[in-house]
């Protein structure tokens, strides 16, 4: 039997049948593609109305759902999988904050070929935030799958009204009843969230989550089916797989796996942090935090979606970020022209292709850069919701976007609606910025000093990103990654193909499949303009799933290489299956 010692409190146990099933809780393709389901009672959702939305969401934030997209048609599919779930709160030893672990049990559980699917939400997203991969792919086919927020995930605390989420994803007040998440220390206002307020720096302990998350899984196919008991590593097959940031947490399992629980890897456009080559997120977040603006505003963009505003001229936020440069004497130009090539050969210096960055106006657009480093250097400093790093916090947002109070309603949705890292939902990040024609660059340059400086909080975040190095995998294990060649977010240059190169020099052979005309949001693709340029990423790793899966049940022999495939962007028209090159 495995042990579960590291589980907190109870294991909450739900049957999900009769238009509320595992997959899609009842809403099927069609329902994930359209409005936000809805509740009953805004201010006091229901169990299931919060577990509706909350897989709703998650597909929608992963999954291109859109009408040209091709998900259910060309590739994908949403059936009706009628299970048990089993969700309870767990710890890694030494951590402050537990988190959050689940195993989705379909009735039709293939005892024949026993499966166990885990997996680690993408980016900072709650539980369900891996569903439209490992549970799109696992649970039709018979597999169990086990689920981790790795630490982080949408468990908010309002400490106005010291508030937080309990384990059925409703609020509850500090003290009556065990929460998702609790800061350690906090006063006055303002909104605590795990990812950047729990003190533990999770992302290193990323690997550690899904095997405990593999581990619980067993020990829950055990309590699901007495009679088969026990479920091992050596009788169910345990495969990994994740995306973006779930991609890396699955390679950081596979470097930890000493007990050989995993039968095989296959990670999307991982977030992984390569020993001595590469470079780290917040490395290169925070830079293009600095000098993507300036770059994008270079002529070679103007037709890049997201580049340029509604009237086709730079962002005047971008062109004055270029001013601010040269007026510090980092760009030399006397012209915008001549400041946004500077601007762009720098990034290309550094590592930038220059497809990164035309789908890194996205994220540049999005503002996505200064979310992510205010957000990551409160966790690598391991400081509180009143002591973040250059002067940055969270609080809801209140009328005309400055800081207030969240009403009831706003509070009950973040559970289910909230991606994990502010802003969005009612929740605005806050601070880091000044009067100046271009505000958010003293935030965002204290944020690079944190990461080119050498004073005492350089150097303790230092500490915490070399924690974060991945580790080598064994030589045996089955193991692929996936990226797409157009990443904007975690450019392949500088995430996955150190990695590749390292693992091959030290004498394993992984599959890399670097996809051409994929970018790191398959979401986004509905959006006008941007998905004509772009493939999603989606299908290749349920190709790769399905490559593994014939290995590992059917004989069918490993691959040493596999060349990529041939793909087309999609165009103006729907995606049509040869343009996937799969065929």
């Amino acid at each position: 039997m495995q042990r579960i010692d590291f589980v907190q409190g109870e294991v909450s146990v739900t049957a999900h049948r009769d238009h509320d099933d595992l997959l899609s809780a009842g809403l099927g393709l069609a329902g994930l593609k359209g409005a936000a389901a809805p509740f009953v009672d805004a201010r006091h959702p229901t169990v299931q109305d919060l577990r509706r939305r909350a897989i709703q969401t998650s597909w929608k934030g992963i999954a291109d759902l859109g009408a040209l997209g091709g998900y259910g048609t060309v590739y994908g599919a949403v059936p009706d999988v009628p299970g048990r779930e089993y969700q309870a709160l767990a710890k890694i030893p030494n951590a402050h904050a537990p988190h959050r672990v689940l195993l989705q049990v379909p009735d039709h559980f293939d005892m024949a070929r026993r499966c166990l699917v885990v997996t680690a939400s993408s980016g900072s997203r709650g539980i369900y935030g891996a569903i439209a991969l490992a549970g799109a792919w696992g649970l039709p086919r018979g597999c169990a799958v086990a689920y981790t927020d790795k630490g982080m995930g949408s468990g908010y605390f309002d400490v106005s009204d010291d508030s937080g989420v309990a384990l059925d994803g409703r609020r509850a007040k500090r003290g009556t009843a065990m929460l998702e998440f609790e800061p350690l220390a906090s006063k006055g206002e303002g909104i605590a969230v795990k990812h950047a307020h729990s003190g533990d720096n999770p992302e290193a302990d990323w690997g550690r989550h899904v095997l405990q998350a593999a581990q619980f899984g067993l020990a829950m196919l055990d309590r699901a089916f007495p009679d088969q008991a026990p479920f091992t590593p050596q009788n169910t097959k345990i495969i990994a797989t994740g995306l973006s940031n779930g991609g890396g947490a699955v390679l950081q399992a596979a470097g930890l796996d000493e007990q050989h629980m995993l039968a095989g890897v296959v990670a999307l456009e991982p977030n992984v942090h390569t020993p001595g080559s590469g470079r780290a997120l917040y490395d290169y977040a925070t830079e293009g935090a600095v000098w993507l603006p300036c770059a994008l505003v270079d002529a070679r963009f103007a037709s890049t979606p997201f580049a340029r505003d509604a009237h086709g001229a730079p962002h005047a936020a971008w062109t004055a970020r270029c001013a601010s440069l040269h007026a510090q004497g980092q760009l030399k130009a006397t012209t915008l022209d001549g400041q946004a090539v500077e601007a762009y050969e720098h990034l290309r210096s550094t590592g930038w292709t220059e497809q990164a960055m035309a789908a890194a106006a996205l994220s540049t657009a999005f503002d996505l850069w200064r979310a992510i480093g205010s957000a990551n250097a409160s966790a690598y400093l391991r400081r509180g919701v009143d002591d973040m790093p250059c002067g940055y916090r969270y609080q809801a947002t209140g009328t005309h976007g400055k800081p207030g109070v969240a009403d009831d309603a706003t509070r009950a949705s973040w559970w289910a609606d909230a991606s994990g890292i502010p802003p969005g939902n009612g929740v605005g990040l806050f601070g880091g910025t000044d009067s100046s024609a271009d505000p958010q660059l003293v935030g965002i340059a204290c944020l690079r000093r944190l990461w080119t400086g050498d004073d005492a909080d350089a150097r303790a975040l230092h500490a915490s990103v070399r924690a974060l190095a991945a580790r080598l995998p064994r030589k045996d294990l089955p193991l692929w990654v996936l990226h797409g060649a157009d990443d904007g977010l975690l450019p392949t240059a500088l995430t996955s193909e150190p990695y590749v190169a390292w693992l091959r020099t030290e004498g394993r052979q992984p599959l890399y499949w670097k996809v051409p005309h994929a970018q790191h949001f398959d979401a986004f693709l509905a959006l006008p303009g941007f998905g004509e340029k772009h493939l999603p990423l989606l299908p290749y790793g349920y190709v790769a799933l399905d490559r593994l899966w014939a290995h590992l049940y059917q004989g069918q022999a490993w691959p040493t290489d596999l060349p990529t495939p041939a793909v087309t962007p999609r165009g103006a028209g729907a995606l049509r299956p040869e343009m996937l090159g799969l065929h």
